[in-house]
């Protein structure tokens, strides 16, 4: 026996409708839903949304700017770590120059000193032949 329902309009219209919200377990989540109410839900989700983003939005900007100053400086610090380096070659090979320098005038002194040694020597052997008794000649 179904309920008596009253005979106006508005009643029985109201009523149909409340059965329709009613949703089994196989309906989809929206299915009976007014569509104001997923409008509202849309709207809820946008403003979470923007929320967020406006709660990271400035962190994740500021991070951005730092990294890309961080990144910059990397920049001038290869830089200037190049140029340290060319100048440290310089001195090495500035420094090698100079070990040759010594190492060519110490050469030439010893070469000076071994002639000075070998014209002394000649020296003395003249000196020494001058100096050993001739025999007289006859006469």
């Amino acid at each position: 026996m179904e309920p008596d329902l009253p005979s106006d309009g508005l009643t029985l219209e109201a009523s149909t409708s409340l059965n329709n919200l009613e949703v089994s377990s196989e309906a989809s989540p929206d299915e009976g839903v007014p569509e104001d109410l997923t409008a509202i839900e849309k709207r809820a989700v946008e403003q979470l949304t923007e929320g967020l983003i406006s709660h990271y939005l400035p962190d994740l900007q500021r991070s951005k700017v730092a990294l890309q100053e961080l990144a910059q400086n990397q920049v001038v610090l290869l830089d200037t770590l190049e140029q340290e380096i060319s100048k440290f070659k310089e001195c090495n090979s500035i420094l090698d120059i100079n070990a040759l320098k010594r190492a060519l005038k110490l050469q030439q002194k010893r070469q000076k000193d071994d002639l000075e040694r070998e014209q002394q020597r000649e020296k003395e052997l003249q000196r020494e032949k001058l100096l050993i008794a001739k025999p007289a000649k006859r006469t």
